[in-house]
């Protein structure tokens, strides 16, 4: 079959939710979009991160906030249905059928190419498609967005183990008996909890001293004692040396520490969750002149550094600067802004001056992205951490309190634990980050966001007043801490 040419005004690379949002910004102004996607439409949220994740995850917290109130308590009898659950995530992964979402591709007047997409020049794509090879010709902007991929340790004989990842461990269909996580980061201590709710035997080996090094000490220590009364085998110091798989499941080989022989770890599955990277490896980056397999380095409007012409535009995990979909969400919406600035209707074309599109940047990405993490209990957090504060050169105070402090929140739960942490900037009285520990502080989450973001002044924040009881009291209760 002969080669065929397509030309649109924007190439999208990746059809996942971040890729559909750029595509769909960028084509509300009347540029023709075409997506490039290998696998399903949706991407990594819809099917293996994000959406089933949180559906395996949801029936124990449910079943926990029961427990955790008189009266409701008395009436919980057992445990989740690990066959309803997965039923249940079943439904959320749309059965891993993403015909929706190219329903939806299509009524938002954007094509789909399916197929393996790589750059050949600028502002041209060869798509590896079942019929053959596809050239698609953007006018003006190519956007990428391929996301991460899992990444696996310089472990001896891990890759022989066959290991499960995330997309494994969210899409499984039985629930092992026994189950050996590597990583302690989010997707390792969400997966303990699930599993550990599922009725798996679960060790989580931590290579240092704590779970979630990426949010405020306090929060990881309490993540890491709660997986433990979950019944979790929580093991820190961990130094894997070796992994092999029998028939009857995985060993782990666990390094000597001190003068104490090595351990080995046995269980039916292993999960390695170390780790993702940009998956650039094989875009065909190197015909633009950028280096396989790095991350797209970008500027505030999400256009890559080291290319010529201002054609080249990366978002989302791809970038290095974001592994979250709602943070990757964001930046292709700005992207679509820009894209569809420069070169919709209108449009300035260039990148340089004083352009309509200039004031349409992602700074959010710097100092004010949400994170939560949907353990027992809930870690959520916005902004700086204390340390990243302090290593920022911010002239800083923490204010801490008990969530229970707040009558709403004693009033969720009998036993209710939980902190709720501010990062203030002395100098201009204004919150750099925030963390929240306990459950359901999920929601709480948006109202600290809106206030780092804004720069809302704490003298200000006075004047929020929040509604009794319910659990955002413990805003009052921590403007009382700050004193003022």
């Amino acid at each position: 079959m002969a080669q065929q040419t397509r030309t649109y005004d924007v190439v999208v690379l990746g059809a996942g939710a971040v890729g559909e949002n750029a595509a769909d910004r960028a084509g509300r102004t009347g540029l023709s979009v075409v997506v490039v996607e290998a696998e399903l439409v949706g991407g990594e949220c819809s099917y293996w991160a994000c959406m089933p994740s949180k559906a395996l995850l949801r029936p124990g917290a449910v079943l926990a906030a029961a427990r955790g109130v008189g009266g409701a308590a008395q009436a919980v009898t057992g445990g989740v249905d690990p066959a309803a659950v997965l039923a249940r995530r079943d439904a959320f992964a749309s059965h891993w059928d993403d015909g929706s979402q190219v329903a939806w591709l299509a009524g938002a007047g954007i094509d789909l190419v399916r197929g393996h997409a790589r750059l050949v020049g600028p502002r041209r794509v060869e798509v590896a498609t079942g019929d053959g090879a596809l050239t698609l010709v953007a006018r003006h902007a190519v956007v990428v967005a391929t996301g991460s991929e899992p990444v696996l340790p310089d472990l001896p004989g891990l890759a022989q183990a066959v290991p499960w990842t995330s997309r494994e461990a969210t899409a499984v269909h039985d629930v092992p008996g026994s189950l050996v996580i590597l990583g302690g980061g989010v997707v390792g201590v969400e997966m303990a909890t699930a599993y550990a709710d599922l009725g798996a035997a679960v060790t989580l080996l931590v290579r240092g001293d704590r779970v979630l090094t990426a949010a405020e000490p306090f929060a990881g220590r309490a993540v890491g004692e709660a997986l433990v009364g979950l019944g979790v085998d929580v093991r820190y110091g961990a130094r894997p040396t070796g992994v092999t798989r029998d028939a009857d499941g995985v060993v782990v080989e666990l390094a000597r520490v001190g003068d104490a022989a090595g351990e080995r770890v046995r269980a039916d599955e292993l999960l390695v969750a170390t780790g993702r990277r940009p998956a650039t490896g094989d875009l065909g980056l190197a015909t633009v002149g950028l280096e396989p397999g790095s991350a797209l380095v970008v500027d505030d409007a999400l256009q890559v550094t080291g290319v010529d012409g201002g054609w080249l535009f990366a978002v989302g995990d791809v970038t290095g600067r974001t592994t979250t979909t709602h943070q990757g969400k964001y930046d292709a919406r700005v992207v679509g802004d820009v894209v569809a600035a420069r070169f919709g209707p209108g449009g300035s074309g260039a990148p340089d001056g004083a352009a309509p599109w200039s004031a349409t940047t992602a700074t959010a990405d710097h100092a004010a992205v949400p994170q939560v993490v949907f353990t027992r209990p809930e870690v959520a957090w916005v902004g700086l951490t204390e340390a990243a504060a302090l290593v920022a050169g911010h002239p800083v105070r923490t204010v801490q309190v008990a969530l229970r402090s707040a009558a709403g929140a004693a009033l969720a739960g009998d036993d209710v634990d939980g902190t709720v942490q501010l990062v203030v900037d002395t100098e201009r009285e204004v919150l750099l980050g925030a963390t929240f520990v306990g459950p359901e502080v999920a929601e709480m989450l948006h109202a600290a966001t809106i206030a780092v973001v804004g720069q809302v002044p704490i003298a200000r924040l006075w004047h929020a007043v929040p509604a009794y009881p319910t659990t955002s009291e413990v805003w009052l209760r921590l403007l009382e801490a700050y004193g003022r």
